[in-house]
């Protein structure tokens, strides 16, 4: 349910607009000035905000400013009775989504809200999608081997040195190959990631250097491999360990003469491309073994990063909790849940086999099956997924599940998240509004959520 302020002098005006936005089911908050105004902006969180411009104790323009300066992605409608051209177009420059005249006509105002409104949620969306498509996540963490690490990467980034990165998997090798390149010269270019270990032997060739058309028998185009795409920018080869010998030698040709050949093509062609490759293995062990080529290994370790795996920066787990609380709720469109002092010893103190990659499913585990402040026993009890789950607030039913009935934590994500919902949706005799309001979320998502589960009233 949309949250909505009335700011205006003038209680006729204020009952009005109330009357009307309550009857179109929105909650609605007045006060007659704007210096409350802003006393209720800063305490609530309030999808929009109807503001008349004159008023004794504090002008609307002022109330807009301030408000604005409070929550930046508030959205504002102004009012007034004495509206001209350049009074709508000074509220527009100020940050005001619409100018309305005194009196309101009922059909202008209610579209008007409903757009204001619609765009409010379109900023959110946005920010989350930024969010999730920008270049690089930063680097957490105050622990000596992450700063050195910074300063590394600092150092490194603008030259065109080769790196290796080397690290146990969900360590942040990946986030550390970003940062290299965000930092360099190359940045503006184009970062390719290939990860060596997911794609086939057989056809590793034709992913790092293309192929022509017709080379073997589904080859029935042209393609462009990675090497050319990267070309002017940065190629990250992920998991180098596993890249079979035959492109090892491709590759080390590659880097020495900054020459490809497409497979089954004859022409020689010129990239410019940066290198930097990352391993979850000994290349050193692997050379021994026969499994990696000495000389490539050479080419590629000009610099070596070396990620610690968490349990050797610990310290480092209350940043890296709260940063994934914030991000994850934002994702889920609910305010960010707080975390006991008590939870996060309880974190630091877990083994986390699978580093940070883990620590982060953990967090979401945590935000989906704990009430508003995380504890120490939600830690205890949700740190094994294969461990009885009892939703938080409700002890009594502590009923064993038989988890091998999922195939991945996905699976038993979206389990748990539709029982919590369906669970939440009966206690509340199916009202959404009530249910969203009690699960902190917006009313839209959760109506997304119970198509996607399928559920149904008196299931």
């Amino acid at each position: 349910m949309a949250k909505i302020l009335i700011i205006d002098d003038e209680r006729a005006i204020r009952n009005t607009l109330r009357e009307i936005l309550e009857y179109e089911d929105y909650e609605v908050d007045d006060v007659d000035n704007g210096i409350e105004g802003l006393e209720m902006i800063e305490k609530n969180d309030y999808d929009l905000v109807l503001c008349d411009i004159k008023m004794s104790r504090m002008d609307g323009m002022e109330v807009l400013s301030e408000g604005l300066a409070i929550k930046p992605d508030l959205t504002f409608i102004m009012i007034s009775g004495h509206g001209t051209v350049e009074t709508a177009v000074e509220a527009s420059k100020k940050g005001a989504f619409d100018f309305i005249s005194k009196p309101p006509d009922l059909n202008r105002l209610l579209i008007t809200v409903r757009n204001a409104l619609d765009r409010g949620s379109l900023v959110s969306e946005a920010k989350v999608l930024k969010r999730r498509v920008a270049k690089v996540r930063n680097i957490l963490g105050n622990s000596q081997a992450i700063k050195k690490i910074k300063e590394t990467i600092d150092r490194v980034a603008p030259t065109d040195a080769r790196v290796l990165i080397t690290g146990a998997n969900g360590s942040g090798k990946e986030l550390v190959a970003r940062w290299l390149h965000e930092k360099s010269n190359r940045s503006n270019a184009p970062l390719i990631e290939v990860n060596c270990a997911a794609i086939p032997s057989e056809l590793i060739e034709s992913e790092l250097f293309g192929h022509e058309k017709g080379s073997f028998t589904s080859a029935v185009k042209q393609r462009i491999g990675k090497f050319e795409s990267a070309d002017g920018g940065t190629l990250f080869l992920d998991e180098i360990g596993d890249m079979s010998l035959s492109a090892q030698a491709k590759v080390l040709r590659a880097l020495q003469e900054n020459k490809i050949t497409r497979v089954g093509g004859e022409k020689e062609i010129e990239v410019d491309v940066r290198v930097i490759a990352a391993t979850n293995k000994d290349l050193l062990k692997e050379i021994e073994a026969g499994n990696f080529r000495m000389d490539l290994y050479h080419r590629l370790s000009v610099i070596i990063i070396d990620v610690p795996p968490l349990t050797n920066r610990r310290d480092d787990i209350p940043l890296l909790t709260q940063s994934f609380l914030e991000e994850i709720c934002s994702d889920y469109g609910m305010p960010a849940k707080k975390i006991s002092d008590g939870a996060l010893d309880a974190l630091k103190a877990l083994p986390w086999t699978g580093n940070i990659r883990e620590l982060r499913n953990m967090v979401e585990r945590l935000i989906i099956l704990s009430d508003k402040m995380i504890t120490e026993n939600d830690v205890h009890a949700f740190a094994n997924p294969s461990g009885p789950v009892t939703i938080a607030g409700n002890s009594s039913s502590s009923s064993q599940t038989d988890f091998d009935q999922f195939a991945n934590f996905q699976e038993y994500k979206d389990y748990a998240e539709r029982e919590y919902i369906k669970f939440k949706l009966e206690k509340n005799n199916w009202n959404v509004s009530k249910t969203a309001d009690d699960i902190d979320i917006q009313r839209s998502h959760l109506y997304s959520k119970i198509e996607k589960y399928g559920l149904k009233r008196g299931e």
